[in-house]
């Protein structure tokens, strides 16, 4: 009889392709299990259109996959995603949900039933070289002016370093994210009460209009920001040409231990700036595992997740360069020893915004990158586009 085999898609990402491997790899031998696994990386288009868009969660293509927080309710209205519950109920996990951080834990409950275990973590935070910052005489920055002040003074283009870079790729990820991050900072909301978009308001106003100055600022801003997702520019920074970045917690963590990163131990983070009338806020959007509603090896898939779940595999997702979900792993000494702030993610964990659960985020999302493409190469009025995303929004919804 032939041993079943896990179809995981995997968001592409070094750390998490090596981790997911080990770690199956200490399943196999802790549990006797004679599985196998076949892990297929895809770029986050890509892997929303394999397992959301062409349904493969549904058909059984995929037993388990990796998920953005923002497309759980998508994927659970569209019926593509099994429930937890009763498989929480068959094998509990021993410390669930306490050892854990409740935003890491809640998001995934709703319409009855739990969606995804918290794999990945990390808020979006300011990343920066605190060697930069010291040799220019630099305060960390504390607001939006201050940051792109900072950028310019320490883009170096001729020494292939810039001041800062936007991940502008339209993925539906980092460009969307900058924008809602903007508003909030500005004292405004993306997203009203019930969910339903808000980008005309004056904070929306002046957050856009920052990010057409910024993005447009060659003596800042890293060039080819419309081919950068999340991940180059996060690569970008670890090879030593980035001077400081808003992305997430899990690039300065990379860039800190990586053995190929040229900023070993010249990282730390800060609290993502503060607009005018506004104040710092965080992103809370993270990397969940769900089971296929369609997979035919439900059982074996929860028993990983559940294996996945605990305390060693959580530090071993850290120590391959990812971020760790528990509370243990972000208290570790060892791992605190590496990178000294990885104590911070409560902090950061407090003071972070969600995303609303609609099944439409994600179309909402490329409404907004495509405002934002307009945004950097046109002249159209910033009013004018945000009235334009606004309509579009409008009919998704």
């Amino acid at each position: 009889m032939n041993a079943p085999t896990l179809r995981i898609a995997v968001r592409r990402f070094g750390p998490f392709e090596s981790a997911i491997v080990r770690q199956f790899e200490d399943f196999c031998a802790t549990s006797g299990s004679d599985a196998r696994i076949e892990p297929i990386a895809m770029d986050l288009n890509p892997l929303h259109e394999a397992i959301i868009g062409q349904r493969g969660l549904a058909t059984g293509d995929w037993d388990i996959a990796f998920m953005a927080t923002d497309w759980l309710a998508e994927a659970q209205a569209a019926g593509l995603l099994e429930d937890l519950t009763p498989h929480m109920e068959r094998a509990p996990i021993a410390d669930f949900p306490q050892a854990w951080s409740p935003s890491l834990t809640s998001m995934q409950r709703f319409a009855g039933g739990y969606w995804g275990m918290p794999y990945h973590d990390g808020p979006e935070c300011l990343v920066y070289r605190k060697d930069l910052l010291d040799e220019a005489g630099l305060a960390v920055p504390s607001t939006w002016a201050q940051f792109h002040a900072a950028a310019r003074a320490l883009h170096r283009p001729a020494e292939d370093r810039h001041g800062t870079v936007l991940a502008q790729f339209p993925d539906g990820h980092n460009g969307f994210y900058d924008f809602c991050i903007h508003i909030w900072s500005r004292g405004g909301e993306p997203f009203d009460a019930a969910g339903r978009p808000d980008f005309t308001s004056p904070a929306a106003h002046a957050a856009l209009d920052y990010l057409r100055l910024l993005a447009g600022d060659e003596s800042a801003v890293a060039p080819g920001g419309r081919e950068l997702d999340s991940v180059a520019s996060g690569m970008l920074f670890a090879q030593g040409k980035v001077a400081m970045m808003a992305n997430w917690f899990g690039f300065a963590a990379y860039a800190d231990t990586a053995e190929e990163s040229k900023v070993r131990g010249l990282v730390d983070v800060a609290p993502l700036p503060a607009g005018p009338g506004g104040q710092s806020v965080s992103l809370n959007v993270f990397w969940v595992l769900g089971i296929g509603s369609g997979s035919r090896n439900k059982a074996l898939a929860w028993d990983f997740l559940r294996h996945l779940a605990s305390a060693p595999m959580d530090r071993l997702t850290t120590m391959a360069g990812a971020i760790g979900v528990r509370r243990s792993t972000w208290i570790d000494p060892e791992v605190n020893a590496m990178i000294p702030y990885y104590h911070r993610l409560d902090w950061l964990h407090d003071h972070a915004r969600e995303m609303p659960m609609t099944p439409h985020l994600a179309a909402i999302s490329h409404v907004v990158d495509e405002m934002l493409g307009k945004a950097m190469t046109s002249d159209v009025p910033t009013a004018d586009l945000l009235a334009q995303a606004q309509r579009a929004a409008k009919v998704i919804l």
